[in-house]
């Protein structure tokens, strides 16, 4: 497979990359790439291009801008960190990605893009400290590759100054967002922590999301992730804790000719949907605007709505081409069980899915005590009513030093479905490729083989 390469920075012995843009095939032999224009000051500011070295600190204060056909490199153990206090966007200052970012952390030594250690606290989880990861192609370019592996994202969601094709004045922006229908974002073994409103969004792009913990996500509303149209790929063995509103959304919502269509599959999704004040909104897994794909594997343990499949023309997913089934369905309270599948939406139990009643089919996780808050305490008849987040323990937005594998008792062991293929749409080959896994025969991100979610 060929593709633009990155200029000036993914080189290894076995790459040769020519300055004039010519197509190559990528097949680095190492994982860390030998750096190219080595950035050495401590400081970043304006246009940048080049390599973070490994194991070193940079800072900064104002917007930092990847151009186009540029690519920024950071090799493993790198921290990049954000200074602002998220009161402006000239105190928030974001990554502003026309070309290509790639963050290569390793599982022993993982990237971070935070803000300084005394911010990283949990009141500042929703104040949107810096300005995220902005993805966008300038008119008339190519754009580039977004590609994070093994990387902490955090505290980000700060103000937009002005009005945007995506942000009002005034709006928080996500913590990432990419908009490159013909480009990749491969976000795999990361830790997706603090967004003011949607953690991350994509408005087209071939997508590889594998193997990631999403926590407090939203503030009073948000996905962990909201795909829309132009946006195909899949989403497998993520954790999701505590979303404001939806763990996944998948809405072909935009103007893109490619029609959304995104594989969930092998998620654990705890605690999420309560944040979100809209009626019929809130909860796991949700599909609409004529959205099509696969939800197979999936673990919803109380989550305030856990299945949603929006019906009707106009606003519809696209039923035909729309399967689940293979999940299971766990609340402590009778209005989590009225919404496991949503009273506002079409889906409807299989017969391979696990759902009983109240308590029924603990998944038996190895530590984590689902039962840790009873949700009856919240009231509501049919669904359970919106909290704030001061209202909800630390335990329910984040997995912390909780083990979510399965005990070898659990229900979820073996009930998996494994005979679909991911779409696997990604066109990277060699060490920077998506590491796509299969569907897993035990429902959720962890595997009794091992395999899956590695947190």
């Amino acid at each position: 497979m060929k593709f633009n390469t990155y200029i000036l920075s993914a080189i290894s012995a076995g790459f040769l990359l020519s300055s004039c843009h010519k197509e190559a095939t990528l097949n680095i032999s190492k994982p860390e790439i030998v750096p190219s224009k080595p950035i050495t000051s401590d400081t970043l500011s304006g246009s940048i291009q080049g390599t973070l070295l490994a194991g070193k600190t940079y800072y900064f204060a104002t917007d930092i801008t990847i151009n186009d056909g540029d690519t920024l490199t950071m090799q493993s153990g790198v921290k990049l960190v954000a200074l602002g206090d998220g009161s402006s966007q000239l105190k928030s200052p974001q990554i502003t990605v026309n070309g290509s970012f790639l963050s290569l952390g390793t599982k022993e030594k993982p990237n971070y893009i935070t803000v300084a250690e005394e911010l990283k606290k949990p009141e500042n989880a929703f104040k949107g400290i810096w300005g995220g990861i902005q993805c966008t192609p300038l008119k008339d370019k190519k754009g580039g590759d977004l590609i994070l592996k093994w990387t902490h994202i955090e505290y980000a969601g700060g103000p937009a100054a002005v009005a945007t094709e995506v942000y009002k004045a005034g709006d928080p922006r996500y913590l990432i967002y990419f908009a490159n229908m013909e480009k990749n974002f491969i976000l795999e073994d990361c830790w997706i922590s603090g967004s003011k409103d949607d953690a991350i969004r994509t408005d087209g792009g071939k997508l590889s999301i594998m193997r990631n913990t999403f926590e407090l996500c939203g503030e009073k509303g948000g996905e962990a992730l909201n795909i829309k149209s132009g946006s195909v790929g899949d989403v497998a063995y993520n954790v999701v804790m505590g979303a404001a509103t939806n763990a996944f959304k998948v809405s072909n919502s935009g103007d893109k000719t490619v029609q959304a269509n995104v594989n969930i599959y092998n998620n654990t999704m705890i605690n999420c949907g309560f944040r979100q004040t809209k009626e019929g909104r809130g909860g796991g897994i949700n599909y609409e605007s004529f959205a099509k794909g696969k939800a197979f594997n999936n673990l919803f343990i109380n989550c305030r709505v856990s299945m949603r499949v929006v019906g009707g023309a106009g606003t519809g997913a696209d039923l035909p081409n729309l399967s689940y089934g293979n999940n299971l369905y766990y609340g402590n309270a009778p209005t989590l069980l009225n919404q496991f599948n949503a009273t506002d939406g079409v889906s409807k139990f299989t017969a391979q899915d696990i759902q009983g009643q109240v308590k029924a089919n603990n998944p038996l996780f190895y530590a984590y005590d689902v039962d840790q808050f009873d949700y009856t305490t919240l009231g509501g008849t049919s669904k359970a009513p919106a909290v704030t987040w001061k209202q909800q323990a630390l335990a329910l937005l984040t997995q912390g030093n909780a083990n979510l594998r399965l005990k070898n008792s659990s229900p979820a062991i073996g009930k998996g479905v494994t005979g679909f293929s991911p779409l696997n749409p990604t066109t990277i080959i060699g060490e920077l490729a998506a590491d796509v896994k299969l569907p897993g025969k035990d429902l959720g991100a962890y595997q009794t083989d091992g395999s899956g979610n590695q947190h």
